[in-house]
């Protein structure tokens, strides 16, 4: 059977990635995926590479890089990019996949979502796109509210759902718990029910999971922290960024202590991404989509492997 198709099928959604971006004043950039430093991140782990030069990361996102130009006044920016996870094999995961990620000096979730319903619409045929809050996603499927909830709430309500919590959850402090067990709901209870009629953003999380995003001005106990899902498949991820470099460094450190409570290694603290957010780092908002799972769901397949020339196991 000819490869062609599935080439030509990947080439024309990228091409209509890049109307959506290029007509809205985005330029297309292309940065290091072997980088000195890696963001820190509680369940993703680094591929590492240690030579003669010392030890670089494969980038699990371009997302540092991609700050440290903002922060030099590239203005809008996106980027299809190799990104590398260690231990990461599934239909939906690999250990080498394409994201596609942006940013957008001055937008706000509100202008994010416009864009997101935009570009679903030219590459996966869909229209509008649905707002739920987390407190309400949860509250519906997972009868349980993640903003006020106790970690061991959760972890009822995960129980309660036929979900087994990995051996020595109960032994972590309260924070970490908690943390794990919004994520078990969420993947497991939560995800797939969201996006089944038309994509959903998924947005006010708690501010226990902002990740890099800021707090709602309005209500500390939410971020302003996004998800983007399509027939119960997660597509994107993002926030209105956090420009402080001081929270961030609290966030990062508190990243490594989780990383260390589950027996990962601890990761050294991107410096370089810490030191661009300064006064030149403008707010707005940053996105994460993978671009095998776009073309996965276009194609209605069932896993990344159908829409891809190679993976991790053929290449």
């Amino acid at each position: 059977m000819s490869v062609r198709p599935l080439l030509e099928h990947r080439a024309a959604v990228r091409t209509a990635v890049r109307a959506c971006f290029e007509g809205r004043g985005f330029v297309e950039v292309d940065t290091p995926v072997l980088s000195r430093e890696i963001i820190p991140e509680p369940y993703i782990e680094p591929v590492s590479l240690t030579d003669g030069l010392g030890t670089r990361y494969l980038q699990t996102s371009p997302e540092a890089l991609m700050k440290r130009l903002l922060a030099q006044s590239s203005g809008p920016i996106y980027q299809f990019s190799h990104c590398f996870r260690a231990e990461e094999r599934s239909p939906r995961h690999d250990t080498e996949f394409i994201m596609l990620e942006w940013y957008q000096p001055g937008a706000s979730l509100e202008n994010t979502a416009e864009l997101v319903s935009d570009l679903l619409r030219h590459t996966l045929g869909t229209t509008g796109l649905d707002r739920i809050s987390c407190r309400d996603a949860f509250g519906q499927y997972a009868d349980v509210d993640p903003l006020t909830a106790t970690a061991d709430e959760l972890l009822t309500a995960a129980t309660e759902a036929g979900l087994v919590p990995p051996e020595g959850t109960a032994a972590l402090p309260a924070t970490e718990r908690r943390s794990l067990a919004f994520d078990l709901l969420l993947s497991e209870v939560v995800s797939p029910r969201l996006g089944l009629d038309r994509p959903v953003m998924l947005e006010a999380w708690p501010a226990t999971e902002a990740a890099f995003g800021r707090l709602d001005p309005r209500d500390p106990s939410q971020a302003r922290r996004f998800e983007v899902f399509s027939k119960g498949v997660e597509l994107a991820n993002g926030w209105e960024e956090e420009p402080s470099a001081i929270i961030l460094r609290e966030r990062l450190l508190a990243t490594n202590q989780l990383r260390q409570s589950q027996g990962r290694r601890v990761l050294p603290l991107p410096e370089r991404l810490l030191n661009a957010h300064g006064e030149t780092m403008p707010a707005g908002v940053g996105a994460a989509l993978g671009f095998d799972r776009l073309v996965m769901l276009a194609s209605n397949a069932q896993s990344i492997d159908a829409v891809r020339g190679f993976n991790s196991d053929t290449a």
